[in-house]
């Protein structure tokens, strides 16, 4: 059963991709011309997003380097202490809306200092799923689409944050 669900995972995108051509051409577009058409504006799109990006990255790393993410974690973490929420827990809430990436690396290192079955390792995990990588994810569509304007865009983003962390953490706790 488990090869079976191996092989046909492995076929999924090449049969994608053939239902594509296949469905394109009965509906008599020319789906080679539309591909390149598609691929002509990828470099357009990069180099709009490209400074957006690069000044979110550049943000995240000075926020790192600074020691303001260690001297706000260490805050919410003496402030919030008597929940009985793990540093680790604290350390995911604060990198998730910034980075992607930086989120998948702090989550790789407390499943391997904590161990897999740890109660950070299970809120952290629940908080993957439960928050967005908000900066990242406004500095790529914002971006993209040339919005200049995001009075409430923000706040209201970081309130999902918020309300999928704190809803992962209580549900972690009740669960386990």
């Amino acid at each position: 059963m488990i090869e079976y669900i191996n092989y046909l995972s492995l076929l999924i995108i090449p049969l994608f991709i053939l239902f594509t051509i296949l469905y394109g051409s009965f509906k008599k577009v020319r789906v080679y011309d539309s591909f390149v058409a598609g691929a002509k504006e990828g470099p357009g799109i990069i180099l709009n997003i490209f400074p957006y990006l690069l000044t979110i990255f550049i943000v995240i790393k000075g926020f790192q380097a600074s020691g303001a993410f260690d001297f706000i974690r260490n805050g919410f973490y003496q402030a919030f202490s008597f929940l009985g929420i793990p540093i680790e827990v604290i350390s995911m809430s604060i990198i998730k809306p910034l980075s992607g990436s930086a989120s998948t690396a702090l989550f790789t290192d407390i499943v391997k200092t904590t161990g897999p079955d740890s109660m950070a390792t299970k809120m952290t995990a629940v908080i993957m799923g439960s928050a967005e990588t908000t900066f990242y994810v406004l500095a790529v569509y914002l971006g993209a689409v040339s919005i200049k304007k995001t009075r409430y865009l923000v706040p209201v983003c970081l309130v999902a944050d918020l309300v999928g962390i704190i809803v992962a953490v209580a549900v972690v706790k009740w669960i386990f």
